[in-house]
């Protein structure tokens, strides 16, 4: 294969040859757009949707090559002339609003949208669209939970026999029957005690291919306390995994500091994970990311990041690991708050959509120039990445840096819709393409 690159302007925009372009993203990605370098690092007001991000391990600066900066979003109301963008070819549509904190989202086999109002402990239920584009019908399937977030059917197939949702404390299950809008009884308790407090509340479920585990998703309870010294942190910033009786299997992965979303790649049938990765470094450190994870793998917190780099703040602990941390396949942006995580396999989309990958990057506090903001697009060859992402949902920071929406959950609706909750504007967005 050719690597092949020639410099078109200064800021990082590279021709790539068309070499590249086929073999190793199958004609996905479009070079004139691709953003390398230290340019790659976006910011959230100048997003535009097409763009195409690379970054590398190379493209890293040294810890504290600038300040940490707290520059926390106040969310406003959407201003009259603001809208989520996205490229050409596509629309977006308001399908619902007036939620209380939408996060996770996901289509039940019969094509309802199950989605985790977290702050009310609730799953709601959205049906079908009515002649303006709205839910047809709106249910809650279940209330009284504990900050869920996370939800999984199980069995696999048409006709799923429970609903599993992912409580900040533990992973409880209704029975279902295709249809139900209301949950016909109390949830079962399968996982009783999940680690919990601190930070990094959110706990994704998703089971494996074969259905005979399921993955539970714990994030650290701090930016970098160390384990060794802080109880806090047993099985935390890792990736658990159970049978589907809540039987605790062991750690799947570790050194995650706060996997937020878990999906499964129908292409490959590994688990992915979208990550949030550490604070007060600078700026452009540390890399958020998108992965596949390996079984036993360790991705580095709080020792190490992105590789054998070292965290300066616990330098000289546990050298023995340098050596074991994988570099993930997708960074992002540092400090974009990357959450759930969706593939595409609807017919809606044009056919190079197919297998792609979609995240929710909900925007964080910990960069002077605000990062995230937005949903990207991962564009996937045979199930797996060369590292490039695509800006594919922008527009909820105004120019002048105020934020109105922060996409949370993103999922492929039965019609090949994409749908993304936002609890910035407490809102449901659908994707379209429009053919043109």
């Amino acid at each position: 294969m050719r690597n092949h690159f020639r410099s078109m302007m200064a800021g990082g925009l590279l021709l790539l040859a068309g070499a590249w372009m086929v073999d190793a993203a199958g004609e996905k990605i479009d070079p004139r757009k691709l953003v390398t370098g230290e340019a790659a690092f976006g910011n959230a007001p100048t997003l535009k949707p097409g763009t195409y991000h690379k970054i590398t391990v190379a493209d890293l600066p040294q810890p504290f090559a600038t300040q940490s900066s707290r520059n926390n979003a106040k969310i406003i109301p959407r201003p009259t002339n603001a809208w989520p963008q996205v490229p050409a070819g596509f629309q977006v549509d308001l399908y619902a609003t007036k939620l209380d904190q939408p996060r996770k989202i996901l289509t039940a086999p019969n094509g309802d949208l199950f989605v985790a109002e977290s702050r009310a402990g609730e799953i709601k239920i959205f049906r079908g669209r009515d002649s303006d584009g709205r839910p047809a019908q709106v249910a809650t399937f279940a209330k009284g939970l504990q900050r869920p977030f996370g939800i999984a059917f199980y069995p696999a197939g048409a006709n799923p026999q429970w609903v599993y949702v992912g409580n900040t404390n533990s992973v409880v299950r209704f029975p279902y029957k295709g249809g139900e809008l209301e949950a016909g009884s109390p949830p079962e308790t399968v996982v009783p005690e999940l680690p919990s407090g601190g930070g990094h509340w959110t706990r994704d479920v998703v089971f494996s291919k074969d259905g005979k585990t399921l993955f539970v998703a714990v994030g650290s309870a701090s930016n970098i306390n160390d384990p060794d010294t802080n109880p806090s942190e047993t099985h935390r910033a890792n990736i658990l995994e159970y049978t589907p009786e809540g039987k605790f299997l062991g750690v799947y992965a570790s050194g995650i500091r706060n996997p937020v979303g878990l999906g499964l790649n129908p292409t490959t049938g590994e688990l992915w994970c979208s990550t949030n990765e550490r604070d007060a470094l600078g700026d452009n450190l540390v890399p958020d990311y998108v992965t596949h994870v390996q079984r036993g793998g360790f991705y580095g917190w709080p020792y190490y990041y992105i590789g054998g780099h070292p965290d300066p703040r616990l330098e000289g602990k546990h050298p023995e690991l340098k050596d074991k941390v994988i570099v993930p396949d997708v960074l992002l942006t540092p400090h974009n708050a990357s959450l759930s995580l969706t593939f595409y396999d609807g017919t809606q989309f044009p056919g190079e959509y197919q297998g792609d990958l979609f995240a929710a990057e909900h925007g964080s506090w910990n960069r002077s120039t605000r990062a995230g903001y937005e949903v990207i697009r991962v564009p996937l060859e045979g199930g797996h990445s060369n590292g490039v992402y695509q800006d594919f949902v922008t527009g909820f920071v105004t120019a002048s840096g105020e934020v109105w929406g922060r996409p949370v959950g993103v999922v492929v609706a039965k019609d090949g819709a994409l749908m993304v909750t936002d609890d910035g504007s407490g809102s449901i967005w659908r994707i379209s393409h429009t053919g043109k």
